[in-house]
């Protein structure tokens, strides 16, 4: 396990890079036109990008990125 030291205004930095990126993987989750092998990429991205995010934002934020399961 590594760590790290980070003030509050890099901590309010480190959550707004976050739900950008993740902002722009769930707009193109709705996109037809990408492969689903893409999309699975995507997906596993998405899912390292939140749990970073859960580390830095308050349970109310991280509620409003939570993806619903989807059964294959």
């Amino acid at each position: 396990m590594l760590g790290f030291l980070v003030n509050e205004k890099e901590i309010k930095e480190l959550e707004y890079l976050l739900k950008r990126e993740m902002d722009e993987i769930l707009f193109d989750f709705d996109d037809n036109r990408i492969d689903y092998v893409v999309k699975h990429a995507m997906e596993e991205r998405y899912k390292i990008l939140f749990r970073l995010f859960k580390r830095v934002a308050a349970p109310a934020e991280c509620s409003r990125y939570m993806r619903k399961a989807i059964h294959k």
